[in-house]
């Protein structure tokens, strides 16, 4: 049997019953609209960042039920035939605003507003909530990552620490924060992003020496590579490879033990060999603030795997899907919330927008429920359009996003580079409108 390759199934059953419902008590068509959002920033953070709005889009132009997805549910009894039916001919017919990919996000922040009908738009929850809840852990952690490293650069190398998948994701999310390059090559292959690599500590064990492995990656890869020097004696193993590489050396990798320490030392052997240009990449469990540690440490480079492509201990961003408007009976739209003691929203369509001072500098996320809050004039709207009657209308590059970010963070207070746990930097303030 041949596997679809549609993003369809990749949804909670409840989705679909909700359909089936809503399909026969003639509610299905009723227009609605649908707001992602977090309720809190996740982790104590002090700001997110938005990642994944690119793969959303694409995985909605595969949104489609085939035949194969069709002849499963079919066969498990998921749905009845007249749902079936309409599945068969579903295509997303809407409008979806949202927060682009790099920008930052606050607590109740509408990241993503889905418009259509509640049967076309409640059947996309899973995939939302799927894509943009990982991407973002990944970035708002990779953010925070870049911040402390300064202008050392970080390159992506967690594939072996996530999911065959989320590996790819989570390079893109880390290139959209700021990091040079990943070790993946279906990331760069499927997103542009540059890779790098050289050799890891059983290419030193394979061989019958350390000099015979240095000599044989020099040899493969030249003098610029970067020689992994821990595996046995460091101070060996530096003065190895000048010998072989000269002071042509690109760099030394140190992946093990007191990184500051270390690195100290191994700077001052390289400059008393003479390799004054060669650099030190660390590596070894690295997170945010291990980073920050290492600033004092004549330190060029960092790899960051583990801590990266779980979120820094903070694996989701805690954004939820929730019908906040839908059309009465008579055609007009109301504003509908859920009044859980502990899990309130806010009904009504949003608009956003960040309220800066003359400085340029955020003050407060602004939303207007059911119009634009008002704009003073130094102010920033934050929605983009991203999807009308069905079509994407929003493309953009990866490097677009990266400067939007740049941009994004540097607008915000000074207490937004702070690693510790903290309240979110921006108050989310909402202006109701008649």
């Amino acid at each position: 049997m041949s596997v679809s390759r549609t993003t369809s199934l990749l949804t909670d059953r409840y989705e679909l019953t909700m359909l089936q419902a809503t399909l026969r008590d003639g509610t299905a068509g009723r227009r609605s609209v649908f707001e992602l959002f977090a309720r809190r920033l996740s982790g104590g953070r002090r700001y997110g960042v938005v990642a994944g709005i690119g793969r959303v889009l694409d995985a909605l132009e595969d949104f489609r039920f085939v035949e194969d997805d069709l002849a499963w549910l079919r066969e498990e009894a998921v749905v009845d035939a007249d749902t079936l039916q309409w599945l068969a001919d579903y295509r997303f017919t809407g409008t979806i605003w949202g927060y682009p990919d790099g920008e930052v996000y606050f607590p109740r922040s509408p990241v993503l507003i889905v418009e259509g009908t509640f049967a076309e738009c409640v059947i996309l929850e899973t995939l939302l909530l799927s894509v943009l809840n990982h991407d973002s852990a990944i970035a708002t952690a990779a953010a925070r990552m870049i911040t402390a490293a300064g202008d050392r650069p970080c390159i992506e190398m967690g594939s072996r620490r996530t999911h065959e998948a989320a590996a790819v994701a989570a390079a893109r999310s880390a290139y959209i924060a700021g990091f040079a390059a990943t070790s993946n090559l279906e990331a760069g292959r499927t997103y542009g992003i540059p890779t790098t690599g050289t050799s890891a500590h059983s290419f030193t064990l394979l061989h019958d020496s350390e000099r015979a492995a240095f000599e044989a990656q020099i040899r493969a890869l030249g003098p610029g590579t970067t020689l992994l020097v821990d595996t046995y004696d460091i101070p060996e193993a530096i003065r190895t490879g000048v010998d072989l590489a000269g002071t042509e050396l690109g760099a030394v990798r140190l992946d093990s033990g007191d990184l500051v320490s270390l690195a100290r030392s191994v700077r001052n052997q390289l400059d008393e060999l003479g390799s004054t240009g060669t650099r030190i990449t660390v590596t070894s469990d690295l997170d945010e603030h291990a980073i920050a540690a290492l600033a004092i440490a004549p330190v060029d480079g960092y790899g960051v795997g583990t801590s990266l492509v779980t979120g820094s201990g903070v694996p989701t961003s805690g954004f939820v899907y929730k019908l906040v408007s839908r059309a009465s009976d008579d055609g007009s739209m109301v504003s509908v919330a859920k009044k859980s003691l502990d899990k309130v929203s806010v009904g009504g369509r949003k608009y956003a927008l960040r309220r800066r001072g003359a400085s340029g500098r955020a003050e407060a996320e602004v939303i207007g429920v059911g119009a634009q809050p008002r704009h003073d004039g130094d102010d920033r709207p934050l929605l983009v359009e991203l999807v009308r009657d069905g079509l994407r209308i929003h493309t953009e590059t990866l490097d677009d996003a990266r400067v939007r970010l740049r941009s994004a963070l540097a607008e915000l207070p000074p207490a937004a580079t702070q690693l510790s746990k903290g309240d979110p930097v921006l108050e989310t303030v909402y202006e109701e409108t008649p």
